[in-house]
């Protein structure tokens, strides 16, 4: 009997026949914050069933390239659980080869319709760089990589660190859609989307730039 009783379990949790499109997975990430921002988190996909179901293989239905920063976990942000979102956080949320080629990996291996870009207000990793604060090491090749967005919103109107944080995940983006040939051929062929979006830390709410390509 507690065979048949995990098996059941099993089975009720298993994922609707038929793949997601882009715009499904968009819908399930804008639900899944709109719980975590009224404070209605369902915490999906978080039981010892769900874990056995996902070790043999993964289905996650979204990427999201998000920075490293300790208050934007997108598991959290988006009220998912394990095998729901193929993650790639860096500090910037900015794009490199390694980062390319975990997205191409997601995008064309595992069939993952969308990849988000989430940026967040209160970049720390922006804010160094637009008030000019001294750093060494590794760090420097990090702001280098923002550092088009710096000058991309020179001289526009309103707060400079706002400014860069939406250049920068508009940057990301741009970027990944001519990421050539993988993820270029499959966003031309309708297969993926990839949007942009900036989180705020005091209110949760992730706001949305675009979704057409």
């Amino acid at each position: 009997m507690l065979f048949v009783s995990c098996c059941l379990a099993l089975a009720a949790q298993q994922p609707s026949p038929g793949p997601l499109t882009s715009g499904d997975a968009l819908r399930l990430l804008k639900e899944g914050n709109e719980r975590y921002r009224t404070s209605h988190l369902t915490h999906p996909h978080q039981s010892a069933e769900r874990r056995i179901q996902v070790s043999a293989e993964q289905h996650p239905f979204a990427q999201v390239l998000a920075c490293s920063d300790s208050r934007v976990p997108p598991e959290i942000i988006f009220d998912q659980g394990l095998g729901d979102i193929f993650v790639v956080r860096v500090a910037g949320n900015t794009v490199d080869d390694l980062v390319q080629g975990s997205l191409e990996y997601g995008a064309a291996h595992l069939k993952v319709p969308l990849i988000v870009v989430l940026g967040h207000r209160r970049c720390g990793a922006v804010s160094a760089l637009v008030h000019a604060e001294e750093v060494h090491d590794h760090i420097v090749s990090l702001m280098a990589a923002i550092f088009p967005s710096v000058l991309a919103t020179r001289g526009q109107p309103g707060d400079p660190v706002e400014n860069v944080v939406r250049a920068n995940v508009v940057r990301s983006v741009d970027m990944l859609r001519n990421s050539w040939p993988t993820l270029y051929a499959l966003l031309e062929s309708g297969k993926i989307q990839i949007v942009g979006a900036i989180y705020d830390l005091e209110t949760g709410t992730v706001e949305w730039l675009e979704r057409s390509k």
